[in-house]
């Protein structure tokens, strides 16, 4: 594109160089009669504005060059001309830079990343200690131990109950037993600490309001869950 607008205005060079000449040769020549008629208007202006289509041989170029009205009105045509451009290429570039400021803008004030947030908030460690806690699966009922965890972005270590298999387990915090209403979850691989098995998790608790919920585990070769009531304050 710039080496097509350079040889464009090298060309225009050129021509009013052309033109220039012409008309000191006019001058100097006690002002030889312009050969034919006058251009009409249009041509003018066309000559104006894209003097490279234009040959040089054209008689009407000569007639321009040795005819002071002729020239005159080019002239003007031309400064007119380029003034449009020099305004278009003012606009042009204001709305570049409205542009660029526009995508900073946005790029600046938009929703964080959740990792980057989450990377950028202080993380609150919590251990749930399940080894001897009462379990149930779905409705059935039975005697269960309730824990806690605060409504903030909390790194939860799960200690499992006795006997938990070894493999990937999903933690999950639910309104319900029936997981009508996620609030937070999380997975990772079961690790062996002493004799315990230990599941370590990321819950974003921080838009949960205070109140009963339900803690689940469910391993990965389980249909079912494991429901504990937990509180959360």
């Amino acid at each position: 594109m710039r080496l097509r607008l350079s040889k464009q205005l090298r060309a225009e060079d050129r021509f009013e160089a052309w033109l220039a000449q012409r008309h000191q040769e006019r001058l100097v020549g006690g002002g030889e009669t312009a050969p034919g008629p006058c251009p009409d208007e249009p041509f003018l202006k066309l000559l104006a504005k894209k003097s490279r289509q234009i040959p040089l041989t054209d008689p009407r170029v000569s007639h321009v060059a040795n005819c002071p009205i002729c020239m005159r009105t080019l002239l003007e045509s031309r400064e007119t001309h380029q003034t449009r451009r020099r305004r278009l290429v003012l606009t042009l570039a204001i709305a570049s830079c409205l542009l660029v400021t526009a995508v900073i803008f946005v790029l600046n004030h938009r929703s964080p990343n959740p990792q980057s947030q989450v990377a950028n908030e202080a993380v609150i460690p919590q251990t749930v200690n399940l080894w001897d806690a009462g379990t149930f699966r779905g409705d059935q009922p039975g005697q269960l131990q309730s824990v806690s965890l605060p409504a903030a972005l909390v790194k939860v270590t799960v200690i499992l109950p006795r006997f938990s298999d070894p493999g990937r387990y999903a933690v999950a915090v639910t309104r319900d037993q029936r997981e009508n209403e996620l609030l937070a979850q999380g997975e990772a691989n079961a690790t062996d600490n002493q004799s315990r098995k230990e599941v370590s998790v990321l819950l974003d608790l921080r838009k949960s309001k205070p109140g009963s919920y339900f803690l689940a585990t469910t391993h990965e070769k389980d249909q079912a869950s494991y429901y504990y009531p937990l509180q959360i304050k």
